[in-house]
């Protein structure tokens, strides 16, 4: 009787193991419409050529849940002046803009006009010297209408040199 006990284990676990990994596909893992313009970038905010970001910065770009590869978000982090806005982009020549832009960054309250926005690719070197994507845009913020300052900058290489 353990003999069957046994054997009958056997050919259930033999059996169990054939059937309990089911041969799936792998997933395709898209991307969003705007991935090209996307990404964390180390910018500095110029005014007249001087810097009054306090140094490298690091913004980012991203998409918006339409994801229809038209609106673009611009996202400085708290780090250069608390905006928040969705930029018109253009993803055939990677550009973005747009008048008017309101932004609410934690509850701060002010429009953006960004113009010349442009994603460069692979045309930057770091400090350190790594070659990575290029952003640049002027921006016009709401309580500043007087000063057009200057963003330009890279795009986050995910080496430690590069860190700000």
């Amino acid at each position: 009787m353990k003999k069957i006990i046994y054997k009958t284990l056997i050919t259930l676990l033999f059996l169990i193991s054939f059937n309990s990994c089911d041969v799936v596909e792998d997933s395709v893992i898209g991307s969003t419409l705007v991935v090209e313009m996307s990404g964390d970038w180390y910018v500095k905010l110029l005014l007249n050529d001087v810097d009054k970001g306090g140094g490298f910065q690091k913004i980012s770009t991203y998409n918006t849940a339409s994801d229809d590869g038209k609106e673009l978000w611009i996202d400085d982090r708290g780090h250069l002046w608390q905006f928040k806005a969705k930029a018109i982009a253009n993803t055939d020549n990677l550009t973005f803009s747009g008048n008017d832009l309101a932004s609410n960054y934690d509850g701060y309250e002010i429009t953006v006009t960004i113009t010349n926005g442009k994603v460069t690719k692979g045309d930057v070197i770091t400090e350190e010297g790594n070659p990575t994507d290029g952003i640049s845009f002027d921006i016009v913020f709401s309580d500043d209408p007087n000063n057009t300052y200057n963003v330009i900058g890279y795009k986050r290489t995910g080496f430690a040199e590069d860190e700000h």
